[in-house]
């Protein structure tokens, strides 16, 4: 379990910098669409000065490759500390930087809640065979067509032999287990051991691509309020399938959202790093979460702070995506990175959050998107 409350300290409240920064006006609070910002002090933020930010330097820089305006002239000065220690960062980021505790629009704290997703690594075939006879499909031409309107629904794409034949030429894999497939559908990515029609095994990844335009609905949610489940974890769904194995297309079919994927190559470099998250960025294992962007802007540096059966966190995070579930203002998903190592943080995480977002001092927050 992570726990990084028993870090030690990397800068004391000593220390010079701190009774600079404590000492600053503060700003006035920031309005964003679902958050208000209001400015605090650096000595508000529970375990500052904890976390040795060796990590999140690397996500801070895959950000400066999409940079936001207000925070971009920054970059130049964050690659020049790549080399430096953590209290010399500490120094550069309570001297540039302002905290803001993240609230609802009332100016209320936010019953905050800390999800987690991670990358799965699936067994995959290139050729359907008698065990792997689930496809995972590219985006047709006639998704495109659509323009932006619902298209087929996951029971026309699995039983309606017409779709299937509009569908056949943009297979990109099989699987052996309609649940795999759900997985990469809800967690948006994942990474596949393929084998080839040659024998060889690839290791590939699927990104998220489009979907059809349906909205998600939880199969596990259906399944508990239906009573034929008392938890919605993965373990309890899978024996549910086991235990009803010609039920289960009916339950899939519950959930009419269909996702489609872009195959990426991984080769050793690229594999030490997550999919590209909707900032357009590779993410960090630990330091990379999914936001609410009418919230809080992408790449925006955030103090997470969340306490838990399954970790205890204090520690510099970069809003580097976001997902369909996660919104409001302290919501935020937790990348706990890929294969079965991640499995067991990024399924247990439900816990409480608090949210900090750092903002360069003296800039106003940008736009949405699109306003």
């Amino acid at each position: 379990m992570p726990d990084d409350t028993q870090l030690a300290p990397v800068l004391a409240p000593q220390h010079p910098i701190w009774a600079w920064a404590d000492a600053a006006p503060l700003p006035p609070p920031l309005l964003r669409a679902q958050a208000l910002w209001q400015p605090v002090r650096y000595r508000d933020l529970p375990g500052w000065g904890r976390d040795p930010l060796h990590d999140v330097w690397n996500a801070w820089l895959r950000s400066c490759e999409r940079p936001a305006a207000p925070w971009g002239a920054l970059c130049p000065q964050i690659r020049r500390l790549t080399l430096a220690d953590a209290e010399a960062r500490y120094v550069w980021v309570m001297r540039h930087w302002q905290p803001y505790r993240v609230l609802a629009l009332d100016g209320s704290v936010p019953a905050g809640l800390l999800t987690g997703y991670y990358e799965p690594e699936l067994p995959a075939r290139r050729q359907r065979d008698a065990v792997h006879r689930v496809p995972l499909y590219a985006p047709p031409p006639a998704l495109a067509a659509a323009a932006g309107q619902p298209w087929r629904t996951r029971r026309q794409i699995d039983a309606d032999p017409q779709v299937q034949a509009l569908l056949a030429p943009h297979v990109l894999a099989w699987l052996a287990d309609p649940l795999d497939a759900l997985l990469l559908h809800i967690q948006g990515s994942g990474r596949l051991r393929i084998t080839e029609p040659d024998g060889q095994v690839r290791l590939v990844r699927l990104a998220f691509a489009a979907h059809n335009g349906h909205p998600y609905q939880s199969v596990m949610r259906t399944l508990l309020q239906r009573g034929e489940i008392r938890e919605g974890t993965w373990e309890a769904l899978r024996a549910w399938a086991a235990a009803n194995p010609e039920r289960l297309d009916e339950l899939l079919w519950t959930n009419p959202r269909v996702v489609f994927f872009r195959e990426e190559s991984l080769d050793a470099l690229a594999a030490q790093a997550g999919p590209r998250g909707a900032q357009g960025v590779a993410l960090t294992p630990g330091r990379s979460v999914a936001v609410d962007r009418e919230a809080v802007p992408y790449g925006t540096p955030l103090w997470l702070v969340s306490s838990g059966p399954v970790a205890r966190l204090q520690r510099l995070v970069l809003a580097q995506d976001t997902g369909a579930a996660i919104v409001g203002a302290a919501r935020a998903d937790f990348f706990a990175g890929w294969g079965e190592p991640a499995y067991p943080l990024a399924a247990g995480l439900k816990q409480p959050l608090q949210l900090w977002a750092l903002w360069p001092r003296a800039q106003p927050l940008p736009p949405l998107p699109g306003a």
